[in-house]
């Protein structure tokens, strides 16, 4: 899985889906992840890519469904789900979207914090049934879920839109950024960016709209995972 891993730093996410039966992924979830709550936030657990799973060192073209991004704990949503656990209000009786949610775990932390309403939004279907099986794990009862690409339309009136690790792509920052800007104008949406400081990242000019709200140190086998990344913070998007 290491492999698979950077294999998929390296690379951006396919915009393609198929169909597959949701009771299939989750027997193909369950066979192929271990459940782990190691990491930035244990009181969440999750179905997760580790060293002893089959997956972890074969390559990555070997995995027969697309990219599993949502198998592996992201350091910007791992600060994502940290920061609202360890800061309800901001969560508390509004409107989440988790965007580009991969396992879902900011989703999952928002519904534990009181968020009024959550949709978790990813274009891959393989990840809404892990999703589905995270909630399972954290007795929670099913969450919304998404595979529409939403930023091909107008964005709704969201209080809070929270995003993790998807500025790894120049086009897509761009894109997110106007996206992101436009929702804030005209929803007055609050905007919670969390990265553990990529280059796509750090050198956009989004960098010049952006507050610091918290700065996590990620466990060591996370730093091995992500290149030696040793740190992942949460950032509000001012414009």
């Amino acid at each position: 899985m290491l492999t698979l891993c950077r294999a998929l730093l390296l690379r951006a996410p396919s915009a393609g889906q198929r169909s597959y039966s949701a009771t299939s992924l989750k027997n193909f979830i369950v066979q192929h992840t271990e459940v782990v709550s190691e990491h930035l936030t244990p009181e969440l657990r999750l179905h997760l890519l580790t060293p002893r799973c089959k997956h972890w060192y074969l390559p990555s073209d070997l995995w027969p469904y697309e990219d599993p991004y949502w198998a592996i704990y992201w350091p910007g949503g791992q600060a994502l789900a940290r920061y609202i656990l360890d800061n309800p209000d901001v969560v508390r009786m509004r409107r989440v979207l988790d965007l580009g949610c991969g396992c879902g775990a900011a989703g999952i932390a928002a519904e534990m914090s009181g968020a009024s309403y959550v949709l978790a939004n990813d274009i891959d279907p393989v990840a809404g049934a892990a999703f589905s099986l995270n909630c399972q794990l954290n007795n929670l009862k099913p969450l919304a879920f998404s595979t529409e690409n939403i930023l091909a339309r107008e964005g709704e009136n969201w209080n809070l839109i929270v995003l993790g690790d998807m500025f790894y792509d120049e086009k897509l920052a761009d894109h997110l950024h106007l996206w992101l800007r436009h929702c804030i104008a005209k929803h007055k949406t609050q905007v919670l960016i969390g990265d553990p400081g990529r280059f796509q990242f750090v050198s956009h000019p989004i960098q010049k709209q952006l507050k610091k709200m918290a700065e996590y140190s990620l466990p060591e086998r996370v730093q091995q995972e992500n290149y030696g990344l040793s740190t992942t913070a949460v950032w509000c998007y001012e414009p």
